[in-house]
């Protein structure tokens, strides 16, 4: 029989405890020796308690006593041995439980990444792959292509277009100083007062020439 079967009281030819089993009868038994162990130490304070009580009365009584403390202590130190035992055994047993898990786990990941690459075809991938970025690059010729300015009048003349900016510029010069001096191409006018001035006074010294004769004869 094995270890387990020892503990759970399993028979030759049954099936073993899982893992999770043994652990929760581990479990089970530690609480059990843990509340024994509690007991054990109620009673031992009770025997000291009786054999001072008894010491100096009744030697006999308190010498049972005492004994009865030292066979409960040695109990205890038989269920502190055990304590250790069984949680190291849980220990290993939940150790071994989790990395069951692990690697169940890791391995269902395996399966299930080996059902999916069976379901890809290499060479079908790198096709594909092939096809878009051959799009990739039609897609890019298309676009320089639409951003490009279409041409028109390539076969103008450069040089005719410059004369032509040329005269438009001397027009646009002379226009722009006609209107800040609009009578540069006009002569000057006359004052009409100023035309008659000379007259009048010919006039004028006609008539004193004419005065300085007459007097001159009358004298």
């Amino acid at each position: 029989m094995s270890f387990f079967s020892n503990i759970f009281g399993g028979k030759k030819g049954e099936k073993g405890p899982t893992t999770g089993e043994a652990i929760q009868k581990l479990r089970e038994t530690e609480d059990m020796l843990i509340k024994k162990q509690d007991f054990l130490e109620k009673k031992i304070e009770q025997e000291i308690v009786l054999a001072k009580q008894n010491a100096s009365k009744n030697k006999r009584a308190a010498i049972q006593a005492l004994k009865r403390k030292k066979r409960y202590e040695k109990q205890l130190q038989q269920i502190d041995g055990t304590l250790s035992t069984i949680e190291m055994q849980r220990e290993a047993l939940e150790g071994a439980n989790t990395n069951t898990a692990v690697l169940t786990t890791m391995r269902q990941a395996a399966d299930a990444l080996k059902l999916a690459n069976n379901h890809l075809d290499v060479d079908k991938v790198h096709d594909m792959m092939d096809d878009i970025a051959e799009q990739q690059d039609v897609a890019k010729e298309i676009s320089e292509a639409i951003s490009n300015p279409v041409a028109f009048g390539q076969d103008v003349d450069e040089d005719e277009l410059e004369k032509e900016l040329e005269e438009l510029e001397q027009e646009e010069l002379e226009k722009h100083l006609i209107e800040i001096d609009p009578t540069k191409d006009q002569l000057p006018a006359v004052p009409q007062d100023e035309v008659a001035k000379p007259s009048r006074a010919r006039k004028e010294k006609e008539i004193d020439d004419d005065m300085k004769e007459l007097e001159a004869w009358a004298s």
